[in-house]
């Protein structure tokens, strides 16, 4: 057999093959998750696409793939994903995240749930599959995901994803959903620090925060440890300001001791103006790590990049929302291949927009070559 030269190929070597029957065998499981991977960089977007696409460079695979029986069928590409398993396709992942793991230098990692909408089947009685990945703001990474069970939610998976990443010395920021008591003691033990938003979902710690800062501005802050952070921006005929307190003082957080290593509690009031329409935000939130309202701010900030950077595209460049692929486990591991494809887009060098980069891939190999290269 051939070995893929490419490392994020080669990291999906030595994974197991599900099919037990020899004689069904016609084509090798690297080949078939190879040209997958290759044809979702290239624009394909569901197995009817990446069959059309191994058709159409069949002779430059051939440079770098066994292909013992030529292109596997769009049949033979969905009956293979629905029998890998996610939890080892995603180990073979995780391989190639290690990899690279020495580029990541700020390991701040955004945590959230997307939901695959058109993923559902009224008719078997499932849901939408729905995913919580992790991605490394700064590196423009994406480092895992899990999907969430059909009678469960977020804090059941959330930990699952913490286990999988290495957390030494990391800023990991979740929103409301996320803010939970295990999360943030799961975050600490494997050497993290959190940075978690706080709504009525914690009411007690909700109620204890907002009357902190009520008291502290009351005072006008007198005798209370703080920082204060404010930045502005103007683009696209949009302006937005915002201000970010940290307090340190957190004597009158009655649960403070129940919630693992917290520092600060913090404060981010926001103002949008669009036009002539001005919108108002306040966000609380706490973090672990004994840092200024600087740095909790920008992080708060970065936190959104896992929708614009991620989750955004993959609806719009990707198309993951209208992907109409019901059976769960090739849904969950396309999306998987969709985050690998998206980070080596982010990762190349080129200033062209993921569309554009997918659509050159296609017309391209040499083009397709170097975003395997990452």
């Amino acid at each position: 057999m051939v070995v893929p030269s490419y490392s994020v190929l080669r990291c999906f070597s030595s994974l197991r093959d599900p099919r037990t029957s020899r004689r069904r065998k016609k084509h090798l499981l690297l080949d078939i998750v190879a040209i997958a991977i290759c044809a979702v960089i290239a624009g394909a977007d569901d197995w009817h696409k990446i069959e059309a696409f191994g058709h159409a460079r069949v002779q430059w695979l051939k440079t770098f793939l066994a292909l013992p029986n030529g292109i596997p069928s769009h049949d033979t590409f969905e009956r293979v994903f629905e029998a890998l398993c996610p939890r080892a396709f995603q180990r073979c992942f995780l391989l190639w995240v290690d990899e690279l793991a020495g580029s990541i230098l700020d390991k701040h990692f955004a945590i959230d749930g997307k939901t695959l909408r058109s993923s559902g089947c009224d008719s078997k009685g499932f849901k939408a599959l729905h995913l919580v990945s992790a991605w490394a703001s700064q590196a423009k990474l994406s480092l895992g995901q899990v999907a969430v069970a059909e009678k469960s939610n977020e804090i059941t998976a959330i930990p699952k994803l913490l286990e999988m990443l290495d957390l030494s010395g990391a800023l990991v920021t979740i929103d409301a959903m996320g803010c939970q008591k295990g999360i943030a003691e799961k975050v600490v033990a494997g050497g993290g620090d959190y940075l978690l938003v706080v709504k009525t979902n914690q009411e007690r710690l909700y109620d204890d925060i907002m009357q902190t800062f009520l008291d502290a501005f009351e005072a006008d802050f007198q005798g209370v440890g703080y920082d204060e952070w404010q930045t502005q921006e103007y683009s696209h005929g949009r302006y937005e300001r915002r201000s970010y307190t940290v307090i340190y003082d957190l004597e009158k957080i009655r649960d403070r001791d129940n919630w693992k290593d917290l520092t600060v509690i913090g404060l981010c009031c926001s103002e949008r103006t669009v036009g002539d329409k001005t919108t108002d935000e306040a966000r609380l939130f706490i973090g672990s790590r004994e840092e200024s309202a600087k740095f909790y701010g920008r992080h708060m900030r970065g936190h959104w990049g896992i929708e614009n950077s991620c989750h955004w595209q993959l609806d719009v460049t990707f198309g993951e929302d209208h992907s109409t692929i019901k059976r769960r486990n090739a849904a969950e591991n396309l999306a998987l291949i969709r985050r690998l494809v998206l980070s080596l887009l982010k990762r190349h060098k080129g200033k062209e927009s993921m569309a554009t980069k997918r659509y050159m891939a296609a017309l391209d190999v040499s083009f397709l070559e170097e975003i395997l290269l990452g």
